[in-house]
């Protein structure tokens, strides 16, 4: 195992991060330096809600939510549903490698809570997934993967003219639409820069005799671009602007909504399509460590996750026998 930072979940990886004397990782130091210099206000839900206000009620939908049957989405749902009283279209995809006790958790929801429901399910990533594994690259695949969903957002946004669309992204995936660059791996983050290049390397070289492919973007910054064109809808998070906690509003989701934790997913606690595995497995691997390390370490930074849990929520608890259970749709193998 590689030694970790003594305040965070990273390990070093040159250039990006590297530790000081005291085994502290530059990410650390760097988040030191800001709140020192300029601590941050948080966003308050007052923000928030003024920001709804401006473009609610102009259209068949006040937002698009993003639904995996995970925790922070169910609970991102039910918040834009009752407390802010939206008018929702809740959106779910499934690739191939969906739970169905995910799927469930998101139709109980929509059920109670009255909103429409689009689910939609495609192959069309699989020869993708299928390449990035037979080449044997270090591409992430939740990468590519996020990049499309996204793709597919923006698209369902544009074509019903929704000007927000709502993720479950808590503060440890950032407190602003940049979040999606990241989630894409942007170049531009010293945790993700070699990440990102590992992707978007496999995304314009490996897949050029694919031509199903030919115009799938190549980064998120692209996803942008493109969204821009079409129709301006701004990603928010309502996680970024309530104070509650985890624990708070899992039992308020398990009361009202009758959510389920899936047992099977990494990292502990959370609800991730069962390829998650594999790219948890091929990022360590590759990095050393997963963006679920870069996230649990800014929620560690911001105090309102411990060093403790996170390494434990972190633990690899999977075997190989696991890997090629999932890999046995892409016809691979880890040997």
């Amino acid at each position: 195992m590689p030694t970790i930072c003594k305040k965070c979940v990273l390990p070093e990886a040159p250039p990006g991060i590297v530790f000081d004397e005291l085994g502290v990782c530059s990410l650390c130091r760097a988040h030191e330096r800001l709140e020192a210099k300029q601590p941050g206000r948080p966003p308050l839900e007052t923000d928030f809600i003024k920001l709804l206000d401006r473009k609610k009620g102009k259209g068949a939908y006040d937002c698009l939510v993003m639904c995996s049957g995970g925790k922070d989405s169910t609970a991102a749902l039910y918040y834009m549903a009752r407390r802010y009283k939206m008018r929702i279209l809740a959106f779910m995809f499934e690739h191939g490698f969906e739970t169905l006790e995910a799927r469930a958790n998101v139709e109980r929801a929509v059920e109670i809570l009255g909103v429409d429901f689009l689910f939609f399910k495609s192959s069309y990533l699989m020869p993708m997934f299928k390449r990035l594994l037979e080449t044997g690259s270090n591409a992430v695949i939740c990468h590519p993967c996020s990049i499309w969903y996204m793709d597919l957002a923006f698209d369902l946004a544009a074509r019903f003219r929704i000007p927000f669309i709502v993720a479950g992204w808590t503060k440890g995936q950032s407190t602003d639409q940049d979040a999606m660059s990241k989630g894409g791996c942007s170049l531009h983050s010293p945790e993700f820069a070699a990440m990102g290049r590992a992707t978007q390397e496999f995304l314009d070289g490996a897949l050029k005799d694919l031509p199903q492919y030919r115009t799938f973007p190549r980064t998120m910054e692209e996803v942008l671009k493109r969204a821009r064109k079409k129709f301006k809808s701004t990603v928010v998070s309502p996680h970024w602007f309530l104070p509650f906690d985890q624990e708070t509003y899992v039992e308020l989701i398990k009361k009202e909504l009758g959510w389920e934790q899936i047992e099977f997913s990494y990292p502990k606690g959370s609800t991730n399509c069962t390829l998650n595995f594999i790219s948890v497995h091929n990022s360590m691997r590759d990095f050393g460590y997963t963006h679920y390390h870069v996230e649990a370490s800014k929620l560690i930074r911001a105090g309102v996750l411990t060093r403790e849990k996170a390494l434990r929520d972190l633990a690899i608890d999977f075997d190989k026998e696991t890997l090629n259970r999932i890999a046995k749709k892409l016809d691979y193998r880890f040997d």
